[in-house]
């Protein structure tokens, strides 16, 4: 199973709106182009929240437009900026998933929602993190892959102030299933890979924007574009994944 991470596009209801430089729909037309260019093509995609910056119903319009298009699931979660019921009424539908848990082939996909309004940092709630500990105690797939918007570890940016506020929860409940193969997140605005206890943990670049890591101040990282990530879910649990660039040629000036 091949999966597309997009993350972070941060779309406004003015089609040309921008953030920090960026035009963020014609960067995540962009960034789409460009993963998709790559061979093999992805079976599903994985939108891992602040798809919208501003919330508005005019902005899941137009993801649902773009992402539409690739002609594979997306299974989508949201993050600070997102306005859940809005998005949840416009990415239902298929071939749109929002939240939930899904089987794909030999693994279990668990998708979290740490909204926790649009305060920058992310919670776990009880009812989530409940429903986080059923899905892997009925779960028959040998393998699964966690995802959720906030990190739940540290990734050496000033975003770490705002990241999952019980991230021990999260970890205490992670750590009792020795299926879980991945954890995947956006947020950040940067790659991060770590391995803890044999568990790939993964930071997603944004469609956008990146930030510097390892800075405690909010720069962004002139260096670096639009970004995703791929990931190959193996039948044996194991994961390769790799991150790629979109053409540089899409920033704004405004």
């Amino acid at each position: 199973m091949r999966l597309l991470q997009l993350t972070d596009s941060h779309v406004r209801a003015a089609a040309d709106g921008a953030l920090k430089g960026w035009r963020t729909l014609e960067s995540l037309e962009a960034t789409l182009a460009a993963a998709l260019d790559e061979q093999p093509a992805p079976d599903a995609i994985l939108a891992t929240g602040d798809l919208s910056q501003d919330g508005s119903p005019e902005s899941y319009r137009h993801l649902r437009r773009v992402l539409e298009a690739a002609g594979v699931p997306v299974y989508c979660i949201p993050g600070n900026h997102d306005h859940p019921p809005a998005m949840a009424a416009e990415l239902s539908a298929p071939p749109f998933h929002y939240c939930g848990d899904h089987r794909l082939g030999q693994w279990r996909l668990v998708m979290l929602a740490t909204w926790d309004g649009d305060r920058g940092g992310g919670r776990l709630p009880p009812d989530e993190l409940e429903r986080f500990q059923r899905v892997l105690d009925r779960a028959a797939e040998p393998h699964l892959l966690v995802v959720l918007h906030h990190q739940p570890v540290p990734v050496h940016s000033w975003l770490d102030k705002v990241g999952l506020d019980n991230a021990d929860e999260f970890m205490r409940i992670a750590d009792s299933d020795s299926r879980i193969r991945g954890v995947v997140w956006g947020h950040v605005h940067q790659v991060f890979e770590r391995q803890r206890r044999g568990v790939h943990f993964l930071a997603t670049p944004s469609t956008c924007f990146q930030f510097l890591p390892g800075v405690e101040r909010a720069d962004v990282d002139a260096a670096r574009g639009p970004g995703y990530r791929r990931l190959e879910l193996l039948p044996d649990g194991r994961i390769a994944t790799s991150v790629g660039w979109a053409p540089v040629g899409v920033e704004a000036v405004s």
